[in-house]
């Protein structure tokens, strides 16, 4: 899906026939936003570098999210591995919200009052739910996709998470719940291809080791009075 025009797209079509990919549908809309062809597509993920079209297409229902340059090469595998951050991007911000509001200690107390109730699903739960039907697919031993949960946060607020993807029926391969430690690291350790995060600093320090996805969801996306 493409702003250019179906002219200056065959070059793409060209790349795609020289790598040998198997994809045989496009759509180049001449300068405009391909968003609004997500849904005739059946498409579970948009990502872009035109920060506009992925507001369009999170607006719309869609997992979606800017992609950022930078990242170490990975060695050549078969397993493909996606990281996620929870909160506003597989979880809704609700809990964000209570944390920006009130501290550390508010949130912890809100998780464990709340931690028998799911969370609400954020923009990538879609996508997540999507992956897990691949996966579903082939055996455990032998799964070509391998996903994780890369969140800040710590005990208390672990089992309120665990809890809501059991309700989901959503099964995450790893869940690293960083008490606040920098992403960075963890990530570089799962050897992750792409990692999705709502905030704009989490993001520019993880592009470091990883193609990184920012997710502009949520209260950290707002925009400030």
């Amino acid at each position: 899906m493409s702003r250019n025009s179906a002219d200056t797209g065959l070059r793409v079509f060209n790349s795609i026939h020289h790598y040998g990919l198997a994809i045989s549908r496009a759509a180049f809309v001449g300068g405009r936003s391909p968003y609004p062809y997500l849904k005739a597509f059946g498409c579970d993920l948009f990502l872009s570098t035109h920060a506009e079209d992925v507001r369009s297409a999170l607006d719309a229902g869609f997992a979606a999210a800017t992609i950022l340059s930078g990242g170490a090469s990975r060695a050549a595998s078969d397993e493909l591995r996606i990281a996620f951050d929870g909160d506003a991007v597989l979880f809704s911000d609700e809990s964000e919200r209570v944390y920006q509001a009130g501290g550390l200690e508010a949130f912890q107390a809100s998780e464990r009052e709340a931690a028998r109730e799911p969370l609400r699903g954020g923009p990538f739960k879609g996508f997540l739910a999507a992956l897990n039907l691949l996966q579903r697919e082939f055996p455990d031993d032998a799964c070509p996709i391998r996903t994780a949960l890369v969140t800040a946060r710590s005990a208390p607020a672990h089992e309120r998470v665990i809890r809501t993807l059991r309700e989901w029926d959503i099964r995450l391969d790893e869940s690293l719940f960083l008490g606040g430690l920098t992403k960075s690291a963890f990530l570089e350790a799962f050897a992750a291809d792409v990692f999705f995060d709502d905030q704009a600093g989490h993001c520019e320090l993880a592009r470091e080791v990883v193609a990184t996805g920012h997710v502009p969801h949520g209260i950290s996306n707002e925009q400030k009075v």
